[in-house]
């Protein structure tokens, strides 16, 4: 038997050896370390097709324990060559990714910790850096004194906006229901047409039926009547309005919506009001991009996420309630296993009863070490230069003959074309990605096709900036030579 106990044991006994793991922490810190030094060194986009990476796989788990040097080289082996490099200084695609040093380290911490923070008795600390990293956030953007966890609302931190906007729309729709007494196949929800795919997707799996998709004006703002028209509309069809979203930076072009308009309609037709200010949130750490912000004090939710642009790795999302009640009321469960003195008292907040899971790890230990390490001042210099390097690339555009923004530069998106045509357009972004060297997204407004150039990757410097512009600016005299070359008899 002692034998047998023995060979059950070992494998186990290998892998809680503390001395094997500050050994192999030491080596995993080295090679991310090394990873990101040389990422300039790769394509942005490792070159892999469907399969690639599963075919170096073996087809079952191994049976005993392999060194962890095996795994350590299967990173480079299996596993780097099938990523797309969110972290890779020419990644101008999406929104950023990012993850700074500092976030990393916070990361690893928490799961060296291992704590469950659902409850505040499960790991008091978690749910109070929480709170107060939150409350910390709220005096850095300029928010509402009232969303801070010490006042009637609070925040919480979540997986994402798309989770984040879930979570407001089921608390919208209980509050829709109380207020008049509707069924949810009565409800709609307003948002913008170019409004993020999370608001339709989060009103489905909310159960409401409608989405009503708003016009917008030359700048790809919300048109506050629209909003007035499609309220009105459903109310004289004996519908329900529920809930309108204003976009404080769309994913397509980075608009943002006239919130303190929105607000006072909301606000006279009893909608709950959110505000998805997922990517351009982070901006508010600078005082300068505020005026965005008229209005919020009229917002029943606000969403941001630090792990696009506060260099906080993923994942990481904001959610603030101005009220924290009817949410609570939504989420929160009582079953007798989780029932202890600390949340009988009300003294303390019990997150479980703010975010649809149970489970939550130690989100806010990343974001503590990330503030701790920039600081403020640290942030505000992030955003300052993205921004500036995307308005500067935003003047090269405008002064090229062959090239049109479509939309304003707010923040560090550029939104462009080719004044060529649609094949252009796209002809230029492939030039873009062909290289291996830069990665941009193509979308598409009314079916028309342009390019995104997202800037805010943590390695991202000005340099990179302009050898971008370089290369827009050599395939758009290559493209004009072509078609020279192909048409002689036109000038």
């Amino acid at each position: 038997m002692a034998v047998v106990e023995q060979l059950v044991l070992e494998p186990l006994a290998a892998s809680l050896d503390l001395d094997a793991f500050r050994k192999n922490g030491h080596s995993l810190v080295d090679w991310i370390a090394d990873y990101l030094a040389t990422l300039e060194q790769r394509p942005v986009c490792e070159p892999t097709e469907p399969g690639d990476v599963r075919a170096k796989l073996p087809v079952s788990a191994p049976e005993r324990p392999e060194p962890f040097s095996s795994v350590l080289d299967d990173l480079d082996r299996v596993i780097v060559p099938g990523l797309a490099h969110w972290q890779h200084p020419g990644w101008f695609a999406y929104f950023p990714a990012m993850a700074s040093p500092a976030s990393v380290l916070g990361e690893l911490a928490a799961a060296g910790l291992g704590v469950q923070g659902m409850l505040w008795s499960s790991a008091p600390a978690v749910t109070e850096l929480e709170c107060h990293v939150l409350d910390w956030l709220v005096d850095l953007m300029g928010l509402p004194q009232s969303w801070k966890t010490t006042s009637a609302g609070g925040g919480v931190l979540t997986s994402g906006a798309s989770t984040s906007t879930l979570t407001a729309l089921i608390t919208a729709r209980e509050r829709c229901r109380g207020l008049t007494g509707a069924s949810v196949e009565q409800m709609a929800v307003y948002a913008s047409s170019h409004a993020h795919s999370s608001i339709e997707k989060g009103a489905r799996l909310a159960g409401i039926p409608r989405v009503r998709h708003l016009d917008v004006d030359r700048d790809f703002s919300v048109k506050p009547e629209a909003l007035d028209m499609a309220i009105s509309q459903d109310l004289e069809q004996g519908l329900a309005p529920a809930a309108v979203i204003s976009a404080l930076g769309t994913t397509g072009t980075t608009a943002v919506d006239p919130v303190r308009g929105i607000g006072e309609l909301a606000a006279h037709h009893q909608l709950w009001h959110h505000v998805d200010a997922a990517y351009a949130g982070s901006a508010m750490v600078c005082e300068e991009f505020r005026h965005h912000l008229d209005g919020v004090e009229l917002a029943d939710s606000y969403t941001f996420n630090p792990h696009k642009w506060l260099a906080t790795s993923i994942d990481c999302s904001v959610l603030w309630v101005a009220d924290r009640k009817p949410l609570n009321d939504v989420m929160g469960i009582e079953p007798p296993y989780l029932r202890n003195d600390a949340s009988d008292s009300g003294q303390v907040i019990d997150y479980r009863n703010w975010d649809i899971s149970l489970g939550r790890p130690f989100r806010a230990l990343k974001l503590w070490f990330v503030l701790r390490t920039l600081g403020a001042e640290g942030l505000r210099s992030l955003i300052r230069l993205h921004t500036q390097w995307a308005s500067d690339l935003s003047e090269r555009i405008d002064n090229h003959p062959r090239l049109r923004r479509i939309a304003p530069t707010p923040f560090a998106l550029v939104s462009f074309i080719h004044t060529d045509g649609d094949a252009s357009t796209r002809a230029l972004a492939a030039a873009i990605n062909d290289s291996n060297r830069f990665f941009a997204t193509v979308s598409e407004i009314e079916g028309h096709p342009y390019i995104r150039i997202s800037i805010g990757s943590t390695w991202t410097m000005r340099h990179h900036v302009d050898s971008l512009w370089e290369l827009i600016q050599e395939s758009t005299g290559a493209m004009e030579e072509a078609s020279e070359r192909e048409n002689p008899w036109e000038r």
